[in-house]
């Protein structure tokens, strides 16, 4: 299966993404921390429930919106990406980032840290030959 955007390519799996990778930002790139504490400044929900609740219920409705523009591709689009195809699925990600910030917010968990935490655990994976495969401690 054959996934296009942009122009430059880059593969990974199988799939072929074209405009993604090897861009190079017009700005320096914002620190995960830096945008956790923007994203927060823009939170405005009900905290009145168990701590992280609201934003772990809209962390699955956007998950679910990401999954729904990739899903209309691969109907309608015989898994062909455009470039609006490509910027709305960013547009989608972003507010998935935002729910994750605000999770990570409400549990008093740095987001630099989890994308930290979250290598390390991969890399150690990887390591010992466990990437593949099911259970959180493998």
């Amino acid at each position: 299966m054959s996934i296009q955007a942009c122009s430059s390519n880059w593969k990974s799996n199988g799939f072929q993404i074209r405009g993604l990778m090897g861009s190079t930002p017009s700005a320096p790139a914002m620190k995960l921390n830096e945008y956790q504490e923007k994203a927060i400044s823009t939170a405005i929900y009900p905290r009145t429930y168990a701590v992280g609740t609201y934003p772990v219920l809209g962390l699955c409705g956007e998950a679910g919106e990401v999954a729904e523009k990739v899903k209309k591709v691969i109907r309608d689009k015989n898994g062909i990406y455009d470039p609006e195809d490509v910027d709305n699925i960013k547009k989608e990600l972003g507010d998935v980032l935002w729910y994750v910030a605000n999770i990570a917010w409400d549990f008093n968990i740095p987001l630099e840290k989890v994308a930290e935490m979250n290598i390390e655990k991969l890399q150690s994976r990887k390591d010992r030959g466990k990437l593949r495969g099911s259970g959180d401690d493998r």
